[in-house]
């Protein structure tokens, strides 16, 4: 009776003296004395179109005793597998994910009936889930409007196993720029230019992608220059290419400028070598760690922390020397009340350290601009690359030694692969013209 008189609202006794009720849904009267008793109030409210849904209490219904759960949602075997695939997916968990007693017993804890599945099903299901993608990605494919682009890239696991990266780019009818990874996959040795033409062509065969091919784009190296001219050869052969291909082979230019800031940095300054046993000395211990930031607390300085370089990434020496000159101070007080600590630099290297930073800026800011991963860098290739030439001739006619020696070494770098003084010159006018 109390839960049905929660949809009426009581009404004064009318003229007759009987009790009413007023619907809180569509505002009709009904009479509810004990004549009526609650029949007609009951039918009312099975039968009311404006009440939208029936008694809050029927949404909730207990499967078992103690327990609620929304009665309204049904659970969906195939949507629940779909979501498995993508967590796994999403999270790169493995196969025998699914096969971990604390996750069953999370399962059977949201829905007892639910369907198990094992590590064979879960692969089972991402297979099959990659093939639906790969369909969406060549549908994709198929309405580009005009020719693809690709880039690749070939490296060496921690186990020596070879893989292998093909990745396209293209213009959409919305004239916005889209990447797709097509082929992550193994490649086993041997490495050579062949092995990797006949790998390309194969993957660009099974996309069905051979014949609207623009270009590629490869680190420089050796082997990709002969796995590019047989590629070339080979697509020529059926005249798929534009121009024969000769615009078809793209330099990577991040890691041209790696392998010419790279050249410059083989004889490195004795400064640079104090600052990263500093480093070292530094991240030794959680003692020397605590006392150097105590000195950096006494000189005021805010912390940004220490980073040690990667002999292979001379951006992350870059980066080291900015932070160790962040905390010139602290390292300075940290000579002063640790007896251990020898590798303090004289005010004339810490100089010589600003200028090396000052000059490696230049081309660290160039390495971010390639590094971009969503917007195209040929726009952006010529303004970078012009500057950094600039930044090379005022050091070689400069006045520091180092810094002069150092940017010698990354000129004849520069000019061995193949830019010469009037392509420099082509990239000055160009330049120009952006800018105005």
């Amino acid at each position: 009776m109390r839960s049905m008189m929660m949809n009426f609202e009581e009404l004064p006794k009318g003229i007759d003296g009987r009790k009413r009720a007023k619907c809180n849904y569509c505002k009709l009267e009904y009479i509810h004395d004990s004549r009526f008793d609650t029949g007609n109030l009951q039918r009312h409210t099975a039968s009311c179109l404006k009440r939208k849904h029936h008694d809050i209490s029927q949404l909730f219904l207990s499967q078992d005793s103690g327990s609620i759960s929304f009665g309204s949602s049904k659970f969906d075997p195939e949507r629940f597998r779909e979501l498995l695939t993508e967590a796994i997916v999403m999270h790169d968990l493995p196969f025998n994910f699914v096969d971990y007693e604390g996750i069953k017993r999370l399962f059977i804890y949201l829905y007892k009936d639910v369907q198990l599945v094992t590590r064979n099903t879960a692969k089972a299901d991402i297979i099959n889930r990659y093939k639906k993608e790969k369909e969406i990605v060549k549908s994709l494919l198929d309405d580009a409007p005009g020719r693809i682009s690709f880039t690749s890239d070939l490296w060496t696991s921690l186990t020596t196993d070879g893989y292998m990266c093909l990745t396209c780019h293209f213009i959409d009818n919305n004239w916005t720029l889209q990447k797709r990874v097509l082929s992550y996959t193994f490649m086993p040795p041997p490495h050579s230019g062949l092995a990797l033409s006949t790998k390309i062509h194969n993957l660009l065969c099974e996309w069905g992608l051979e014949g609207i091919v623009f270009s590629i784009t490869l680190d420089n190296a050796y082997t990709n220059d002969l796995s590019v001219d047989t590629l070339r050869d080979e697509l020529n052969l059926k005249d798929l290419l534009v121009c024969k291909g000769d615009h078809f082979h793209m330099r990577c230019c991040a890691h041209i400028l790696n392998l010419i800031v790279q050249e410059g940095m083989k004889g490195v300054d004795p400064s640079i070598v104090k600052i990263r046993e500093s480093v070292k000395y530094v991240k030794g211990s959680q003692a020397r760690k605590h006392k150097f930031l105590e000195c950096v607390s006494l000189v005021s300085s805010e912390n940004k922390g220490l980073s040690q370089d990667v002999s292979t990434r001379w951006n992350s020496t870059y980066l080291m020397l900015q932070n160790a000159i962040h905390h010139r101070r602290a390292f300075q007080h940290l000579d002063l009340i640790d007896s251990n600590y020898k590798y303090c630099r004289s005010k004339v290297e810490w100089e010589k350290i600003e200028q090396f930073c000052s000059f490696l800026k230049v081309l660290y800011d160039s390495t971010l601009m390639f590094y971009g991963t969503n917007y195209p860098t040929a726009n952006l290739y010529f303004p970078a690359v012009y500057l950094c030439y600039i930044e090379l001739k005022k050091q070689i006619e400069g006045d520091n030694e180092h810094l002069k020696v150092m940017a010698s070494k990354m000129w004849l770098k520069l000019r061995s692969i193949g830019l010469n003084f009037v392509q420099l010159w082509l990239l000055h006018v160009c330049w120009i013209r952006v800018i105005r």
